[in-house]
């Protein structure tokens, strides 16, 4: 099995938008977590900006994120949040090592 991944995806929704994007988290989340491989799935929201959001996900392997991103739920929320997403989200990948 590959090494575990870590991303950080940054969201902005349309302005006064942001709650939806909350909800959509709020009903995804228990989900996410208990599916096989979720070590994290936390989303923040940027300080002052209400329509802003972090999403720190990290996953066991690569085959485990790829899972994940074709179960029905994520295939449904991703058909969803361009209704109230201003643009399609951000992931930056991290390396699986912090710097020393």
């Amino acid at each position: 099995m590959s090494e575990s991944i870590r991303l950080v995806i940054s969201i902005t929704t349309r302005p006064g938008r942001g709650r939806e994007q909350v909800d959509a988290y709020h009903r995804l989340a228990p989900v996410v977590r208990a599916e096989e491989g979720c070590l994290q799935y936390d989303m923040h929201q940027v300080a002052g900006d209400p329509d802003r959001f972090v999403l720190v996900e990290h996953w066991a392997s690569r085959e485990a994120l790829a899972a994940h991103d074709a179960t029905p739920h994520m295939v449904a929320a991703d058909a969803a949040s361009p209704a109230f997403r201003a643009g399609p989200a951000q992931v930056v990948e991290l390396v699986a090592e912090p710097l020393a």
